[in-house]
């Protein structure tokens, strides 16, 4: 494999999508939301993302969402690859006043039925992904990848210990063994959230990644593998037959 490195401090949008591809592409950049398409290994891509650790706000959740819908109705099939940039959801009380819950699940079902209607659905964290804004988009893909040096967090451990009650102390030393507990894109890959890493030829990746359209959920299964979660694949087993 290529053992060039990528330098995510440095890796703006437009250097990704020459990376992603290097055969073309035509994506539109309109402030922190971007859309388009582009061609891997003769193949039309559909690409729908955002920049600069963007706050997803009912505003750019319900854009995102109609840009899934407008590739539904107009480019029956053809794969989608969400490149999500985000800080989480935007934490203000006119969001939270306008239901931005409603807007990220408005947007998960949008891509829940691109799937159901045939279109291979890839997530890749180039940058940040944080919290409901990746829950609700690229983590909600067929298959999720990043960037080794890509940043992954769902909740900080001071925020953790805040809601759970947990001691911020007992949380750090849970952090050390398990990586539920831990942020980082490698604890991600562990718990089989994330299906591989990234670095290196980009091209040659995404085209690897579209030549298989899968869309068994097989997270639980990476988890058990790594290491990362050892009880969630049984425990699914054992409620989905019955057992005791």
């Amino acid at each position: 494999m290529d053992t060039q490195t990528l330098d995510t401090e440095t890796l703006d949008a437009e250097t990704l999508f020459d990376r992603l591809f290097p055969d073309g592409h035509a994506i539109t950049r309109d402030g922190l939301f971007f859309s388009g398409t582009g061609t891997s290994a003769g193949r039309s891509v559909a690409v729908i993302g955002t920049v600069d650790a963007a706050p997803i706000g009912v505003e750019l959740a319900f854009r995102m969402a109609g840009e899934v819908l407008a590739i539904v109705r107009d480019h029956p099939g053809r794969p989608i690859l969400l490149l999500v940039d985000t800080q989480g959801q935007r934490l203000s009380h006119r969001d939270e006043l306008l239901g931005i819950n409603g807007y990220m699940a408005h947007l998960a079902k949008c891509l829940a039925l691109a799937r159901n209607t045939g279109h291979p659905i890839l997530g890749l964290v180039w940058s940040q992904a944080v919290s409901g804004g990746f829950l609700a988009s690229s983590l909600f893909a067929d298959r999720c990848f990043a960037l080794k040096e890509a940043e992954v967090r769902v909740m900080n451990l001071p925020a953790m210990s805040r809601i759970t009650k947990i001691p911020l102390e007992r949380l750090e030393d849970l952090s050390k063994t398990s990586p539920v507990f831990a942020p980082g894109v490698e604890n991600y890959w562990r718990m089989g959230a994330i299906e591989a890493l990234w670095s290196g030829d980009l091209a040659r990746e995404l085209a690897a990644a579209l030549s298989t359209h899968d869309t068994a959920d097989q997270r639980r299964a990476r988890g058990a593998e790594r290491g990362g979660r050892r009880l969630a694949l049984d425990v699914a087993e054992r409620v989905r037959h019955g057992a005791p």
